[in-house]
């Protein structure tokens, strides 16, 4: 018998559970649907089981909410949010979010999210990280799990960079005091690289480099100072630079960028 319809067979009342079937080979074509997930390099096994919980993923055009569901990976249709997921093609782009939109695959207040700038995207994938709805500025969009791991972890100390409008004027002292670090309620930060733009009209503006990724992390350490943050844009992901890339707009990476990224950080 097909383990998928062992595994699947409705019981009756008073039966005794079903076993799983027993593990398949590596080559086997039969995975069960979270592990499909994540041999393609989607997501953890972890995300892979919320994901299909909350009815994100369709085999064959049916939705199922069973991380244990067995597929046969050489002849079912898998979609995650009505994308196909293929594993094995790596896509990496680089995205200009616009101030409002949300990292998040879905707002249920309605608000716009980086998923609507990519609509022609006939393949399923993720935002690396996340800006907050009031940040604008690069992100990293792919379906390649380890290098988001990469980037992401604090441990490789990928470094982001920032331009950020201040309210005040900045001192010297407080322009040092952000790039040897500044006490926050989780902690000081790491010492950040912070170069001085312009001064104009009693605002400051700075481009500071960070290698770890708190929670509105520049913000909170601007507010630290006394002063808040008017504009915030990440223009660097390590050595991969904005650009030309327009707001809004998307483009694939060059295979050397996608390289630089992979050694990025420590």
């Amino acid at each position: 018998m097909n383990p998928r319809h062992a595994h699947h067979r409705h019981n009756k009342p008073g039966d005794k559970p079903r076993s799983k079937p027993p593990a398949q080979p590596q080559n086997s074509p039969l995975k069960t649907l979270d592990r499909v997930l994540s041999k393609a390099g989607v997501a953890s096994r972890t995300e892979a089981r919320q994901w299909i919980a909350a009815g994100r993923l369709a085999v064959n055009g049916k939705v199922v909410k069973d991380p244990e569901f067995w597929v046969n990976i050489d002849r079912d249709r898998v979609r995650l949010d009505g994308k196909p997921v293929r594993p094995g093609k790596k896509i990496y782009l680089l995205l200009y979010k616009p101030k409002g939109y949300l990292t998040t695959f879905k707002d249920p207040d309605g608000r716009p999210t980086v998923y609507d700038l990519m609509k022609e995207m006939q393949q399923w994938v993720f935002p690396v990280g996340r800006l907050d709805q009031d940040t604008s500025g690069l992100l990293v969009v792919t379906n390649d799990a380890g290098l988001a791991e990469h980037i992401t972890n604090p441990e490789h100390k990928v470094p982001k960079t920032y331009l950020v409008k201040c309210s005040t004027l900045l001192s010297e002292e407080q322009i040092d005091q952000l790039r040897h670090g500044i006490e926050l309620k989780d902690g000081m930060t790491r010492p950040a690289r912070v170069v001085r733009i312009r001064d104009r009209s009693n605002r400051t503006v700075f481009e500071i480099t960070i290698t770890e990724g708190r929670n509105r992390q520049v913000r909170r350490m601007v507010e630290a100072l006394g002063a808040k943050v008017l504009k915030l844009v990440r223009v660097a992901i390590g050595p991969i630079r904005i650009g030309t890339l327009q707001i809004g707009q998307f483009r694939p990476m060059l295979a050397e960028e996608v390289n630089l990224l992979r050694s990025a950080g420590h």
